[in-house]
């Protein structure tokens, strides 16, 4: 009888420790964000962030000026002033892209490319959000790929936004929901392969040695982030944080 009593009750301890370590279910909580052209985004909040759902599409600052609009056929229009001109174009001249491409004159442009009340995402923002969902703060300050599989967690789910390879796949597990907008590159090219399920870039907002400035890059065939810093005059997707 005493031995029934003690495995009961070690059985019954055993249960209250598995209730308490139980993790508790985060419901995500969710907005709008309206910006200066009346354009309106979700927007998620993930930790203490709250982030944009969806890339920026605005082609006016918030003060009323427009950024210059270049064509996809224009290659002299963009390669001739993307170090000294803001610019704004969709990749490959597809208005159904997933908002548009900036260069960084347009990301830094006192006129404030975000909406008022946010500011594009720094690389501390990316850095924290990586963090949130996993990434180690040692592979975050790191440069080319880092982390696990956090890109797949920020990925936006379905094979009509991300292509399919292999083992990788998308599961927007904080509803992030990042897009594959490609890039325009400092030469007016976009890059390659063509198409929107296969690669995502973003600006953030912090240069790099003056000349240069540091993005996130995402990619149907990593489920990792890739941070590296490049030419101020590619062409990137935005994704902006609440002030």
């Amino acid at each position: 009888m005493k031995t029934c009593f003690r495995l009961f009750l070690v059985s019954f301890i055993l249960f209250l420790n598995s209730c308490e370590d139980e993790p508790s279910v985060v419901t995500p909580e969710f907005g709008t964000l309206t910006d200066v052209e009346g354009n309106v985004y979700r927007t998620v909040k993930i930790g203490d962030q709250w982030w944009m759902a969806e890339n920026l599409a605005v082609s006016t600052f918030n003060n009323g000026d427009a950024i210059l609009y270049v064509n996809s056929t224009d290659s002299i229009g963009w390669a001739g002033s993307t170090n000294s001109v803001p610019l704004c174009c969709y990749y490959e001249g597809n208005s159904n892209a997933p908002g548009m491409l900036y260069n960084f004159k347009a990301v830094s442009d006192s006129r404030q490319l975000a909406p008022a009340g946010w500011h594009v995402a720094s690389d501390e923002d990316w850095k924290t959000l990586e963090q949130f969902v996993g990434m180690s703060g040692t592979d975050a300050s790191k440069t080319g790929w880092r982390g696990s599989n956090q890109g797949d967690q920020l990925k936006k789910t379905g094979l009509d936004y991300w292509a399919r390879y292999q083992q990788v796949w998308a599961t927007d597990a904080y509803s992030f929901s990042a897009l594959a907008g490609g890039c325009r590159l400092f030469d007016a090219r976009y890059s390659t392969p063509g198409g929107l399920t296969y690669a995502g870039f973003w600006w953030t907002s912090t240069p790099q040695q003056g000349v240069e400035s540091w993005y996130r890059y995402l990619d149907y065939k990593a489920s990792a982030v890739f941070r590296s810093h490049v030419s101020a005059g590619y062409g990137m997707s935005v994704r902006c944080v609440k002030d």
